[in-house]
């Protein structure tokens, strides 16, 4: 009797859950009218999708259909701040008018609580009917997650209209940030949910919004590629790494996100009960966080009171992720090297000078650039501590380099990044395609000329400048940038590469380079240079990884 209650109980659930969708379909019908009518050009309409939310209506743009500020979860505020996201629920009336983009998730000076949305980038429709062709074909999909040391950035400054002109569909998420969204402390971890890592979270939940509602958008749910930027790469590693992500995936592109997570010198990916605790010495614990933020008795009443404003000024740069032991089980470097990660094909790269844009912002840009050796000798024993700025200060002098940022820039480079981007391609092309490649073009745009005297050195082929060769019109420094005809057929190799690989598993093509999957017999990257890519075989000498950095 009781299962026959139980199961009438589910019929009357489904058929609410009918009703609903049937109103939202025939409020749809009344939406489109009125969209229509309203058209001042009645030879094209507005795109359209059905949602587990209800009707969600774009707009259509040179660059194809754009699908804007589509919340992929309920607002993660009040008693839902540190909880796993839960799900929105439906639109109100239904309907979203999916034609601005929600608000970045809190950081300095900017964003809000309320920020879990994503957008849907499509190509042109290309039918008959003037509608869709989405029941003849379903597009590929590329999911990115952008960067910003975990502590800032959001979706907006990333226009995809190159990729999505090769056929594929692109969706952009905001997931939360700085101690809002990694944040390990004694009261909230005992509350039984997940924990520490809530960004992380919201990207899985975002990976399954998009497995469940991309097939009204035209996009293959099975076709789904993760990349990412900085710390947009390195939460690429994470999912990889994490067994809760497990088949959202088929694919996964890491640029630049080869920090901390590889190198035994680094030691900032923690276990949950040592974020709680002790902290690193780049983070502190979080029992010091309450503290600082006025919550000395430790409660996570006390905590989910305090203003965002106030836990966003108590943040480092950057931010990292822990090891909480369901979401990620172990530190990405670990589940590498064993195997224990989503086996999927990989592409993962640096950039040449990748440190150059830190040297630029922590001292350059503040008026203290390193005109000399003592002010040299300064800068890297704050970079390498101790143990390890002597050593540098003998493999990297600052009489070999033009200038002092160039010199810190090598080891920084070297060390924090590239050398550790070998050691996970060493461990990921054990088990996986793994296709490595370094961004090459020392005349990436801005040129040291657009900073007005304020840069002693020339940025190279910094931290994000390829970010401008996929996304155009992306803004760097605040300063307007110009690709040559050059550097525009680099980015359209690029492009090709990226999306051949969301189509395939394999970034190759007729019309671009062979590139070859990674082999550590041969240790062969694809320099990315323009204006078509070669074959590199001296990255771990240039960076000085066997010799020096993989010995630590």
């Amino acid at each position: 009797m009781k299962n026959n209650e139980n199961a009438n109980q589910r019929l009357d659930h489904c058929g609410f859950i009918f009703r609903l969708l049937f109103g939202a379909a025939a409020i749809s019908v009344f939406t489109l009218i009125s969209v229509a009518t309203a058209s001042a050009d009645n030879s094209s309409h507005r795109p359209i999708a059905f949602t587990e939310s209800g009707l969600v209506i774009g707009s259509t743009t040179d660059r194809g259909n754009e699908f804007l500020g589509i919340p992929y979860a309920a607002p993660p505020v009040g008693a839902l701040r540190w909880t796993p996201p839960k799900p929105y629920g439906f639109f109100p009336g239904f309907v979203l008018q999916a034609t601005q983009f929600g608000s970045a998730c809190t950081q300095a000076g900017a964003g809000s609580e309320n920020c879990l949305f994503l957008n849907v980038f499509t190509p042109h429709v290309k039918s008959d009917d003037g509608w869709s062709d989405r029941d003849r074909r379903r597009l590929p999909v590329m999911f990115w997650i952008h960067g910003g040391g975990l502590i800032n950035g959001s979706s907006t400054p990333y226009n995809p209209e190159l990729l999505v002109k090769k056929d594929v569909i692109v969706v952009t998420i905001n997931y939360r940030l700085g101690f809002l969204g990694f944040f390990a402390q004694s009261a909230i971890d005992a509350e039984g949910h997940l924990n520490g890592n809530y960004g992380l979270m919201d990207q899985q939940f975002a990976l399954a919004w998009v497995r469940r509602n991309i097939a009204s958008f035209g996009g293959d749910p099975d076709k789904v590629t993760i990349f990412g930027e900085s710390a947009g790469g390195q939460s690429v590693y994470a999912q990889l790494a994490s067994p809760l992500a497990a088949g959202m995936f088929r694919g996964a592109i890491s640029e630049s996100g080869s920090y901390v997570e590889f190198q035994d010198y680094f030691a900032d990916i923690v276990p949950l009960a040592v974020g709680e605790t002790t902290g690193t010495t780049a983070v502190p614990s979080g029992a010091a966080i309450a503290d600082s933020v006025g919550c000395t008795s430790q409660t996570a009443s006390c905590l989910r009171a305090v203003p965002a404003s106030t836990m966003v000024a108590a943040e480092p740069f950057p931010l990292y992720p822990f090891v909480d032991g369901t979401l990620l089980t172990q530190t990405m470097g670990a589940a590498f090297a064993s195997g224990e990660f989503n086996q999927v094909p990989v592409i993962s790269g640096t950039n040449h000078d990748e440190y150059r844009l830190f040297v630029a912002l922590d001292y350059d840009l503040l008026g203290n650039p390193i005109l000399t050796s003592g002010q040299y000798d300064t800068a890297v024993a704050t970079l390498w501590g101790p143990a390890l700025a002597p050593l540098v200060l003998t493999l990297y002098p600052f009489a070999s380099y033009p200038t002092g940022g160039q010199a810190l820039g090598a080891s920084g480079t070297d060390g924090v990044f590239s050398c550790a981007a070998r050691v996970a391609d060493q461990s990921l092309e054990k088990f996986v395609p793994t296709y490595t490649y370094e961004f090459n073009d020392e005349n990436a745009p801005p040129a040291q000329s657009a900073f007005g005297g304020l840069l002693t050195f020339p940025l190279g082929a910094y931290h994000s400048s390829e970010l401008q060769y996929l996304f155009p019109g992306i803004d760097v420094f605040g300063l307007p940038t110009t690709l040559s005809s050059q550097q525009r057929r680099l980015s359209r190799a690029m492009v090709s590469y990226w999306t051949q690989f969301a189509k395939t598993g394999d970034p190759n093509s007729p019309g671009e380079p062979l590139w070859s999957p990674y082999s550590a017999s041969t240790d062969e990257f694809q320099s990315l240079i323009p204006p078509v890519p070669v074959v590199e075989s001296n990255f771990a000498s240039s960076h000085q990884c066997s010799t020096f950095w993989d010995l630590f």
